[in-house]
């Protein structure tokens, strides 16, 4: 049996959704359905039944979840005796701020169970390094990509903000609000475009350098903002509200040069993304 098949059914097992599962295993969900169809026909069984909340697990699934983890385990275990007499490789990474933790955790862990003898160093992203992951819009010219994730900009605010309990907001439902701004920001020219094409204008009551100060901005109360779900990831005291407007997005990969692809390495991290 190929062991891909177990993991994409793990993945969607803890997720409950396929595209929560294809995020986490950095592929398309095409491929996590493609895999899970191919497994539900080689057991003969039915995993899981697909609804617009997700999905719903069946009793099946349920019986096969710890067998799977265990085989996977065991696998990882074999290989890791083989691994551990090989040498190390170092790598420097280039790390862009305020990207989702939980995202950024999955990859790391990614290439520390693929890649043997990985000694990872996380520099700051405009420092020198080997690969950086960052935003598709700060790529250097001549750089290669390889995308990774995609981040939603939410609209998000205090539980006792007045627009908290709203099940939807119009783009020009927010005219006059206290807004919070970040201008080195990537979406900005998307926030701007937004406010113009609403012809809104919101009061600007302070501004952060980075999402995660914009971020407890919000948390003391001076206004709303935009940010990214990821930086939301430990928010748990903020609280977002669906804006019926045009998709804010910012796409996550891999950069590097044609001068790097020389070392193994990296040569190794690419391809492992590429799959």
């Amino acid at each position: 049996m190929d062991l891909r098949l177990l993991r994409y059914f793990i993945a969607v097992f803890e997720e409950h959704n396929i595209t929560r599962a294809a995020q986490r295993c950095h592929v398309s969900q095409p491929s996590i359905s493609s895999a899970i169809k191919q497994l539900e026909e080689m057991l003969d069984v039915s995993l899981f039944k697909r609804s617009k909340q997700g999905v719903e697990i069946t009793d099946e699934a349920h019986h096969l979840y710890p067998r799977a983890k265990r085989l996977l385990e065991q696998a990882h275990t074999i290989e890791d005796l083989f691994k551990g007499n090989g040498e190390e490789q170092h790598l420097t990474i280039g790390v862009f701020p305020d990207l989702s933790p939980k995202r950024l955790a999955d990859v790391l862990e990614k290439m520390r169970k693929e890649i043997p003898g990985l000694v990872p160093r996380l520099v700051d992203f405009q420092s020198e390094c080997d690969i950086r992951i960052t935003v598709d819009v700060l790529r250097n010219q001549g750089e290669t990509w390889v995308p990774l994730w995609e981040e939603n900009y939410v609209l998000c605010m205090r539980p006792d903000h007045e627009l908290a309990g709203r099940e939807f907001i119009l783009p020009e439902e927010l005219h006059q609000y206290d807004f919070i701004e970040c201008p080195p920001c990537e979406a900005h020219q998307q926030t701007i475009g937004l406010m113009a094409c609403s012809d809104l204008r919101m009061n600007i009551v302070a501004s952060g350098e980075h999402k995660s100060q914009v971020m407890h901005l919000v948390q003391a109360g001076y206004g709303i903002s935009f940010l990214p779900d990821g930086v939301l990831e430990t928010a748990h005291d903020l609280v977002t509200v669906p804006l019926r407007a045009p998709r804010m997005f910012k796409r996550v990969g891999i950069t590097y040069s044609a001068d790097k692809t020389g070392a193994g390495v990296v040569s190794e991290v690419i391809n492992l993304f590429m799959k």
